[in-house]
């Protein structure tokens, strides 16, 4: 592995909210026509840092050449759906918290992953010697990274991408691991492992999502260079010969999960942490860093980091109220006993029906005493209102997680299209979904040496 210190970010001053939150838009975080790049200042040298940018946008790798490929909102969002409620699936069976990371007490089938149609946010790596570029959607949700490689036969081909294919025969670097190795089983897994090739006898492996989309081929290792100045050297991935997935364009996918054989587990030697910001539109960029972030501690918000039980790759939270405009809602701390996943890839927050039903009671109201005119539920969205006319003024909205931490949303995360950016899991008892939208503007931290989630708002 070749690394250097991460160098200082800018202790950069948080923004004092009062009770209200003042939005110049409609309240959706619709983009401008241009990139405006970050909205605070980023140092020239910072490390282990990369941009991070929304998929579709001004800000967006791909050319706009390419936007017939764009997804609806109707779609994105019913993705993004469909991913919490594989999540859930997943993980309702089992859904108690605890510190540490746990022992496995049952088999759950980790070969379904989740749907990858709600996938957003992309950064910019290189893979191989001499490094190709390739694009591809970060996943705390995953454990498997991957990208499309040579070659690709039908009857499944690659999809199209922006980047050039990586072809591992040309890389001086690539080595696919056989069936005998230890990496092939003991990283793998039963359910990903997915038998020998015929002959060559190199580890096949298969990670099959929620949506029916999937990714087939070669489990190896290539050096994975992040930044001119940093590299990791036999980084494990799978080379995908075949996959049946939506026209994203992107390369494949940068797992950050918490089990082997992630990003953030093969950095871990070096670095036992790492954030993320996500841009409050389209129109602007974010960053991923590896390594604790040398912003004071004191600028985040912190809450312990719980794992579910048998289930290493989610990072779990404990939510203990909500307030809207100052006010605490009256909801018993029961209803949040399952805990809460704080996920990349799931567009909007799902809370407990009883959570929800005292937000959207005390939102309405909030919006109404505005005297904002109530409008006919889209998108799954169930409290609309018209917000078209000039200046808007939302009640402000904050999450509170166990130890007090207090994490108020942007605006950015409140509304969307004119509704409260919220959905309801349906009961009490299963897991929440910290989702992508509340989590914009502020930098997530996954302290996984110090088992604890951060939260600084304003950082991007």
């Amino acid at each position: 592995m070749t690394m250097i210190p991460v160098c200082s970010l800018l202790l950069l001053c948080l923004s004092v909210f009062s009770l209200t939150s003042r939005a110049t838009t409609t309240g959706s975080p619709k983009s401008q026509a241009i990139c405006s790049g970050h909205r605070v200042s980023i140092p020239s040298s910072s490390g282990v840092w990369l941009p991070l940018n929304h998929r579709q946008g001004p800000c967006s790798p791909f050319p706009s050449s390419e936007s017939e490929t764009t997804p609806s909102t109707a779609d994105v969002l019913l993705h993004g759906r469909a991913r919490a409620d594989t999540i859930r699936r997943l993980l309702n069976a089992t859904a108690a918290f605890v510190d540490g990371a746990g022992d496995a007490i049952i088999t759950v089938p980790t070969k379904l992953g989740t749907s990858l149609g709600s996938y957003e946010y992309v950064v910019t790596v290189g893979l191989g010697t001499p490094a190709i570029t390739q694009t591809m959607t970060i996943d705390t949700g995953s454990d498997i990274s991957w990208v499309q490689c040579r070659p690709c036969p039908v009857p499944s081909p690659c999809h199209l991408q922006k980047d050039k294919l990586f072809d591992p025969s040309r890389s001086a670097t690539y080595s696919a691991f056989s069936c005998s190795s230890g990496e092939c089983l003991g990283e793998l897994g039963r359910a990903v492992f997915n038998g020998c090739s015929p002959g060559s006898s190199l580890c096949q492996y298969i990670v099959d999502y929620g949506d029916g989309s999937n990714s087939t081929g070669t489990f190896g290792s290539d050096k994975l260079t992040l930044t001119p100045v940093f590299a990791i050297d036999g980084f494990r991935f799978g080379c995908s010969h075949g996959d049946q997935l939506f026209n994203d364009r992107t390369s494949g996918l940068m797992a950050l999960g918490g089990g082997s054989p992630s990003l953030a587990t093969q950095a871990a030697a070096a670095k036992d942490a790492f954030s993320y910001c996500l841009p409050p539109t389209a129109s602007h960029s974010g960053f991923l860093t590896l390594g604790v972030p040398r912003v004071a501690s004191s600028r985040f918000v912190v809450t312990p980091m719980r794992r579910i039980r048998n289930i290493k790759t989610y990072y779990g939270v404990l939510m203990e109220g909500i307030t809207v405009a100052g006010r605490t809602l009256d909801v018993p701390p029961s209803v949040f006993a399952a805990g809460a996943v704080v996920d990349s890839g799931t567009v909007i927050t799902q809370l407990p029906v009883t959570a929800y039903r005292a937000l959207r009671t005390a939102f309405a109201e909030e919006m109404e005493r505005r005297k904002y005119r109530r409008v006919a539920p889209t998108n799954g969205f169930d409290t609309c209102f018209d917000l078209t006319a000039g200046e808007v003024e939302l009640p402000s909205v904050a999450l509170v997680f166990d130890r007090g931490a207090t994490m108020e949303l942007d605006t950015s995360g409140i509304v969307f299209d004119g509704c409260l950016a919220f959905y309801s899991n349906g009961d009490d008892a299963s897991v929440g979904i910290i989702g992508n939208l509340q989590q914009r503007t502020f930098e997530v931290l996954y302290d996984v040496g110090g088992r604890a989630i951060g939260f600084r708002r304003g950082a991007c």
